[in-house]
């Protein structure tokens, strides 16, 4: 502990700081106040857009980086004292050639024509809310942490937007109410923003600041600035959410249980900076239906959070030790085994004041009758440009058991290495307590450094996990373990195949695990990319290959009655990964991978289709399948799933879902309507069908039918 002491400190003494500089007024865009009515229908003709100045200078990242952007766009802001309003101008010479694929919330914006506009409201280099509009009007949001390294689409904000569309482009009208967004306490406002135009069928990507291909519109320190707003308010104070619910259950048609709930959540705005949640009887039966994977692997599936009140401030709870460990993971609460635990309330807390960003967590449930406490508290504390250090606290507390993980961590970040390179360095130290358990080996810790640029990608970090550190309110494969990994990617562009837009070559990915306590070898996976390419038109080629050894100190199930053996095994595998261009109407990836598996082989294929007829219908599908050739026994495994969705309008949404293994050997239907009476506002109705494949046969087992309705009204 003194050595990584010792290394923390000199990383802090020596580190390059980067101080801010005034930036120039190229760098800043002024929005402009009026009193007009804007009515958000994406025509564009209230005379306040034509008083504005406009912003016209966006930039290519792709695909030739540094040229001006090659179609006409224009963005205007504008601002009274409750809402920003953008006005955008998507001029397109091919207007026939417009890739807009859906009209779902946070839908497969990614592979249409969109603007994407991320606003810093706190100007600090690291955090944003990103707001996304694509040609069809729908909507997606995302908040983002740490210069992008932090991430959650699951957030929701309450805005609207109006798209037109013509033989010139496409047009689109903002709407995003104060009250959505969290900033300073302060009379006149400079928040950071930056604004990015995809055009698809281009390939091409351009945008205000931040252009270089070393980074992306979510490197919030290459944003420019917002300026020109004075005497805003958050107009609101407390939001009610009340929600009921109601529905049956049984099997095989015969309904056994019918349910009732009535609860809610309630945020109340303590400054403009800070929000407090509150839940009481809370409900999630509108979620959709967890993936069941098929588990060839001796260590825990990793599976996500889908619950809006857990989704809404996540990465403002979370500290992590890179991929091994999370330190918080919401689905530990309220969620036991599979089955649901009913909450009975909690408190949420979330905010930033002045460089001091926090989140703070507390949830009642009760199992058999015996209330459990769940807690959370994260601080972390800007410190330069784009660096940052804290703490977290997590805790358990129940009738006879008590659990408490305590933690720092310290990550240093400058976007000015080498003129223009991004490289972080950091480190975490954690601590575990638990009732009537050793307090001995009870850390975890780890150190790294990243350099994440277009040319040169660099990792490297070492992680550290003691055999008693027990973070019951965490997530992690494996425990009592050292872990060393480093890899270096190479991702030059093509000069001489006219095809080829950028190759990749990683010399080496590898990553060891020893024992912490007798430092034996227990696992080592070695990777090799002696080719990759991606095409001008946007396909993607991979081919890998890979070292593996592992070593299980038991027995265990893979399969049916099979069992891999402990022991020691060496074995190698290659692969194969294609996928194409994703703005196309026919989307596919296809992956094959073959070679040994423990004491004998393994064929893994995967296959992905998504088909876009149209904006409003979409299907996708996806097909893995394993053989596995065993001296203990053969077998296929085989995991299916597809989504059909039908969307009536952006507001107005029904999808199918199925999935199906020959593990479980069971069907899992989900369908869902989705409506939004006014934004903020939600009604679903959901039917869940679980079909038994058991014996070749088809046997309707479990459903459920529930609708819920959730109000939202201001104070």
């Amino acid at each position: 502990m003194r050595a990584i002491t010792h290394t923390l400190l000199i990383i802090t003494l020596f580190f390059p700081i980067v101080l801010y500089s005034q930036q120039n007024d190229k760098d800043t865009i002024y929005t402009y106040y009026t009193e007009e009515n804007i009515k958000i229908d994406g025509i564009l003709n209230e005379s306040s857009w034509q008083l504005a100045k406009p912003l016209t200078t966006f930039i290519q990242r792709e695909p030739q980086e540094g040229k001006p952007i090659s179609e006409p766009t224009k963005v205007v802001i504008l601002f009274n004292k409750h809402n920003l309003y953008l006005g955008l101008w998507a001029y397109d010479s091919l207007p026939n050639k417009i890739i807009a694929k859906d009209m779902a919330r946070d839908g497969r914006w990614g592979s249409s024509d969109n603007f994407e506009i991320v606003i810093s409201t706190f100007n600090d280099n690291r955090n944003a809310y990103l707001f996304v509009v694509n040609p069809n009007g729908a909507r997606g949001d995302a908040l983002i942490t740490d210069e992008g390294n932090g991430w959650n689409e699951d957030w929701n904000g309450v805005w609207d937007v109006s798209v037109h569309r013509s033989d010139s482009g496409w047009f689109a009208e903002v709407e995003i109410p104060f009250s959505t967004l969290k900033f300073p306490d302060n009379t006149k406002q400079v928040w950071g923003i930056n604004i990015e135009r995809n055009i698809r069928h281009k390939n091409e990507q351009a945008s205000w600041k931040g252009w270089s291909r070393n980074f992306s519109v979510f490197t919030i320190s290459q944003a420019g600035r917002l300026a020109g707003l004075n005497n805003i308010s958050r107009k609101v104070s407390t939001e009610i959410k009340p929600f009921l619910s109601a529905g049956i259950q049984g099997e095989q048609a015969k309904v056994n249980d019918k349910t009732a709930k009535i609860g809610g959540d309630a945020s109340y705005i303590f400054s403009p900076s800070t929000k407090i949640n509150l839940t009481v009887n809370t409900d999630f039966s509108q979620v959709e239906s967890d993936r069941a994977p098929i588990n060839l692997s001796r260590f825990s599936v990793f599976m996500p959070e889908k619950r809006e009140f857990f989704l809404e401030g996540k990465d403002q709870l979370e500290m992590n030790l890179g991929s091994d460990l999370k330190t918080f993971y919401s689905r530990n609460i309220g969620i036991r085994n599979g089955k649901e635990i009913p909450i009975y309330g909690g408190i949420k807390l979330i905010g930033k004041e002045k460089n001091t960003n926090f989140g703070v967590l507390s949830i009642v449930t009760s199992d058999n009758n015996s209330l459990e406490n769940y807690s959370v508290i994260r601080v972390k504390e800007d410190i330069s440009k784009q660096s940052s250090i804290g703490f977290i606290t997590t805790a358990i507390n129940a009738k006879d058991h008590y659990n408490y993980v305590y933690g720092v961590d310290l990550n240093l970040a400058t976007a000015k290495m080498f003129g223009n390179k991004y490289l972080a360095v950091g480190g975490a130290f954690t601590q575990s307590q638990t009732k009537d358990a050793e307090s001995k080996d009870n850390l975890a810790y780890n150190l790294f450094v990243t350099y994440p640029n277009d040319l040169i990608t660099f990792n490297a970090s070492t992680v550290t996990i003691q055999k008693d550190y027990n973070p019951e309110l965490g997530f992690y494969y494996r425990k009592d373990f050292n872990m060393y990994s480093t890899n270096l990617e190479l991702k030059p562009r093509s000069s001489f195949i006219p095809w080829i837009k950028q190759y990749s070559f990683k010399p080496f990915d590898v990553k060891y695990y020893f024992a912490s306590d007798t430092k034996n070898l227990e696992s080592v996976n070695l990777a090799l990319r002696p080719l990759g390419i991606k095409t001008v038109s946007g396909e993607l080629l991979y081919f890998n290959v890979y070292r593996y050894f592992d070593k299980p100190v038991n027995d265990f199930h893979i399969f049916d009655t099979i069992k891999i053996y402990k022991g020691d095994y060496w074995f190698n595998s290659f692969d194969i990964d294609f996928e194409t261009y994703p703005g196309r109407t026919f989307v596919s990836t296809a992956y094959l991978n073959y070679g040994n598996y423990y004491n004998g082989t393994r064929t893994n294929l995967y296959f992905t289709l998504a088909w876009y007829p149209s904006k409003h219908f979409n299907i996708t599908a996806d097909w893995r399948r394993n053989y596995i050739y065993l001296p203990q026994g053969n077998f296929i495994t085989d995991e299916i799933g597809a989504r059909v969705e039908y969307a009536f309008t952006p507001k107005l949404i029904n999808s199918v879902f199925g999935q199906w293994n020959n593990s479980q050997k069971e069907i899992i239907l989900n369908y869902r309507i989705g409506w939004i009476p006014k934004i903020g506002s939600d009604f679903y109705f959901v039917i869940n069908q679980n079909i038994s494949t058991q014996n070749d046969k088809l046997r309707f087992a479990q459903f459920t039918i529930m609708a819920k309705y959730i109000w939202y009204f201001v104070i």
